[in-house]
């Protein structure tokens, strides 16, 4: 590793900022080339000591220092670059600074940068400081004022956070716009937008009877594409208001969309700045699930304008306070909308695949992390998806009514405030009365419980008995982790229907807190299959002796969504592990699958019932057991893919042939559940009809809708031969060139197709004239999709995969930090693989080599190499 390593910032050495900053005026000068920043602070000493007052700014150029009116020369102040270091002067003082910053140079896409044709921010979580001076941390809340001046001809727009005050020409062709916010914010939630864009304007009154004024902004090619959001936004400031009684408590709602975004979307205070991908929807541009993620993204970041905007984060290690709570509303919120069961399960399965593997891997944290080197590294899926879990396992416990109780008196005793995930926790238990003093925990320790159970069933006294067990793993020290508070949710099948309990439901929740508890359950009629974890109850790995003929009965009759799909993946995750060892595939098996494919449920839920456990959750099971070998799980589930494809052949047919192409496209429950049976019929028939690969070019000729093309155009790229591949690949190229987000899925597509060759063609899309190394989806549609989902070519035996991330990290990691950082997940986890673990060993301690590398890498790849 390099010298001089950068400083870990540790939760326990928090302490209150010496001074606040009451209110901010800021003037934006924007020119071509360079724009200038001037800022007018009021900083008030908090505590009585001696300490300089020490404001944050990186890489500014300094142009004027003031304080109380009088300039400052060069020895009166010390700037490293970093820090600004000022005279002592009273307890209270005035500054002014103007400083110099160059947006066009900006790569990083942090603090002012320009995307095309457009000046935009991202601020979170340390980009203000490369903005203005500043105390750039969330415990500092401020008003703020915010004046933008450029040339009107090519910035005809010009937007800040909160409302609109005043707007005026000015000489030469300048004009300005000066936007003031009346509510007090972090400047992490600072932003601004100027350039030259056009608007889809609505309305929404809320309950009190104000009407809001609502404005997407994009460019001109996408003014079309704005319906979806703008019909999202409305609907979740409805349901916000419906479900939490939250109103919004601005004038206006402005969203504007980016093609350079370093993240899915920033809820910046009555300025919400998105990714393009996250809110242009049509059914050209935009998938089935496309259209469910704009939705879900919408929803998310509105839903922060309380919990994260009204009342912010103490400190980053409280990421989670923001982030897991709106993440649960989101999901919330999606499952209102559409179907609970589906949202559920698809929730779940990527919390298993995805934010498991980060559990047990260099990176794992607690949900409230301890310590880090650089925040933008802990934008996880710990703090984000785990954090959603650990609030759902509250509103588990409590109940809906107390938690939404418990919800409303946090935002009402904190607003305006910064506070942490205590905070949280305590509003919950003034409300309920409940002690969650152990459920804390979950706060505080990293690492997925394992929860082991056992059952027995006595007929003599028609008791029926739960042995749980609960294991955390061991804390650094070597002492077991102690147990945590959690929410089992069970129910039982008897004589395939579902049991009633006394309580007049089908569910009990059980609450686990011990590393062993018995359970009973009384008056049971007859031997039960215990239904576990219903709901996904709490974010563990469940293990239990369940026989094949149990899982069997869970699929058949249990009426839990997600235990259904549970055992379902269980079942086949055995059959192909079995297939690895050499056995055949059992009847039992087939004649499961085959009471799913005639069962009477929702075709969406079906088609994820019917669908094989991924390569990456087969990968996640067997890392548990020992080592994963990559091309022995690809081989074997492949292999029971043809057996199920040639087993069902016929009704696979009868599914495809009965899908109605006539019907005009929505992205609807119905539609989207017919369209994903629709593609797994032709995801199998490829492996069985000889007329699939001619059934999925006519699809791809004749559909209206982009999930249908790229259903076909995916067969046709992994299934059909080398001429083949490349007409479909070019013709769908020339047709759909001209639509940024539609390359990024063509991209996508051919660095996932399971070959070898994949290596050579990726490397060669990196110089296609679509490809763009400055653009954040580029490289996550190219590399990220190579490295992250296509295990055969990523883990190519002679290193080759691993060499093309290896050069792209390097590339990217001066320009783009926070994208370097994020794509070397796949190397970190070198140690759980069965072979190529020296190769990718090798190419992150060749990263940790370089020179100036960036602090964001830094810390990730330290992490991989210590442990």
């Amino acid at each position: 590793m390099r010298d001089g390593s950068p400083k870990t910032i540790y939760r326990k050495e928090y302490t209150a900022p010496a001074f606040t900053i009451a209110d901010v005026d800021l003037t934006f000068a924007i020119h071509h080339g360079y724009t200038l920043v001037s800022s007018r602070l009021n900083l008030h000493r908090q505590r009585q000591d001696e300490a300089p007052w020490i404001l944050d700014g990186e890489d500014l150029e300094i142009e004027c220092i003031e304080i109380d009116g009088t300039p400052l020369q060069k020895h009166e102040y010390s700037y490293d670059g970093s820090q600004l270091t000022l005279p002592q002067i009273g307890d209270s003082c005035q500054l002014f600074t103007r400083v110099r910053i160059f947006p066009e140079a900006n790569t990083a896409l942090e603090g002012l940068y320009r995307s095309r044709t457009i000046y935009c921010t991202q601020c979170e979580a340390e980009g203000f400081r490369k903005i203005t001076f500043f105390l750039d941390r969330p415990d500092v809340l401020a008003i703020f004022k915010v004046t933008v001046e450029a040339d009107k001809a090519s910035c005809p727009i010009l937007l800040s956070n909160g409302n609109a005050v005043s707007q005026e020409d000015l000489s030469e062709g300048r004009y300005r716009s000066v936007w003031h916010d009346p509510w007090p914010k972090p400047c992490y939630l600072f932003a601004l937008v100027a350039g030259d864009l056009e608007s889809v304007s609505d309305t929404f009154t809320t309950t009190s009877g104000r009407e809001v004024a609502l404005n997407i902004f994009v460019e001109a090619k996408d003014v079309n594409y704005c319906d979806h959001a703008m019909d999202s936004l409305k609907r979740s400031m409805q349901w916000d208001e419906e479900v939490y009684g939250l109103e919004y408590d601005l004038d206006l709602f402005n969203i504007v969309a980016v093609d350079d975004f370093n993240m899915g979307a920033m809820e910046n205070k009555g300025l919400n700045i998105f990714n393009t991908s996250c809110v242009l929807a049509s059914p050209d541009i935009t998938t089935d699930a496309g259209y469910l993620r704009i939705e879900s993204i919408v929803a998310h970041e509105y839903f922060h304008n309380f919990s994260g905007n009204r009342v912010t984060c103490r400190d980053w290690f409280q990421l989670s306070l923001k982030e897991g709570f709106t993440v649960f509303r989101d999901s919330q919120f999606s499952a209102d909308m559409n179907s609970p069961g589906v949202k559920r399960v698809e929730d779940v399965s990527f919390l298993r695949t995805h934010q498991f593997a980060e559990d047990a891997g260099p990176m794992a944290h607690p949900v409230r992390p301890d310590s880090f080197i650089e925040i933008s590294n802990f934008y996880t899926l710990t703090v984000y998806e785990k954090g959603a879990e650990v609030v759902r396992m509250l509103h588990t416990l409590l109940g809906h009514e107390l938690f939404i109780a418990g919800a409303k008196n946090y935002f009402e005793s904190h607003d305006g405030k910064a506070v942490t995930c205590d905070d949280f926790v305590s509003a919950m238990e003034q409300v309920s009365g409940r002690d969650l003093r152990q459920f804390r925990r979950w706060y505080e320790q990293s690492g997925t419980p394992d929860l082991t159970i056992e059952d027995h069933y006595d007929p003599v006294t028609r008791l029926a008995t739960l042995t749980v067990r609960q294991s955390n793993g061991l804390s650094a020290d070597g002492s077991k982790k102690p147990p945590l508070h959690l929410p089992l949710a069970v129910g039982l099948v008897v004589n395939g229907e579902s049991h009633t309990f006394e309580e007049g439901s089908t569910t009990r929740l059980l609450e686990v807190t011990e590393p062993s508890q018995v359970f009973q359950i009384n008056n049971v009629d007859d031997k039960p299959v215990v239904s576990l974890l219903r709901g996904f109850s709490a974010p563990v790995r469940l293990k239990s002796a369940d026989d094949d003929n149990t899982l069997a009965m869970l699929i058949g009759s249990d009426t839990d969504d997600f235990v259904k799909w549970d055992a379902m993946q269980r079942y086949a995750s055995r059959v192909i592990e079995a297939q690895m060892r050499g056995e055949s595939l059992s009847g039992a098996f087939v004649s499961a699958y085959r009471q799913v494919m005639s069962s009477d449920i929702d075709d969406a839920m079906k088609a994820l019932l019917l669908m094989l456990p991924s390569e990456e959750s087969l990968a996640d099971r067997q890392a548990q057991q020992g080592y994963v070998d990559v091309f022995e799980i690809r081989a074997a589930r492949e292999h029971i893919k043809k057996t199920l494809a040639a087993e069902f052949s016929e009704q696979w047919t009868a599914w495809y042939s009965s899908y109605d192409v006539s019907e005009t496209y929505q992205a609807n429950g119905r539609q989207i559940g017919r369209r994903a049976l629709r593609h797994l019929a032709l995801s199998y028939l490829c492996h069985a009809q000889p007329k699939a690969l001619e059934w999925a070019g006519t699809l791809l000729s004749q559909a209206d809708n982009l999930s249908d093309r790229l259903a076909a155009l995916q067969v046709l790229v992994n299934t059909g031969d080398e001429p083949i591949r490349s007409a479909a690949l070019d013709n769908f190229y020339e047709q759909w060139q001209h639509e940024a987000l539609i390359v990024n899925q063509w991209f996508t597509l051919q660095a996932m197709r399971p070959s070898a060759d994949t290596v050579e063609a990726v490397i060669q899309l990196q110089t296609h004239g679509a490809f763009d190394w400055r653009n954040p989806n580029k490289i996550r549609a190219l590399v990220g999709g190579f490295a992250s989902a296509n295990p055969t070519a990523f883990h190519r035996k002679d290193g080759a995969g691993y060499a093309l991330l290896g050069d792209v990290i390097a590339r990217v990691q001066s320009a783009n930090p926070q994208i370097a950082a994020r794509l070397c997940t796949p190397l970190t986890r070198f140690r759980r693989y069965s072979q190529g673990v020296e190769a990718m060993q090798s190419q992150l301690e060749r990263i940790a080599g370089l020179e100036n590398l960036s602090r964001d890498v830094f810390e990730v790849v330290g992490k991989a190499l210590e442990k």
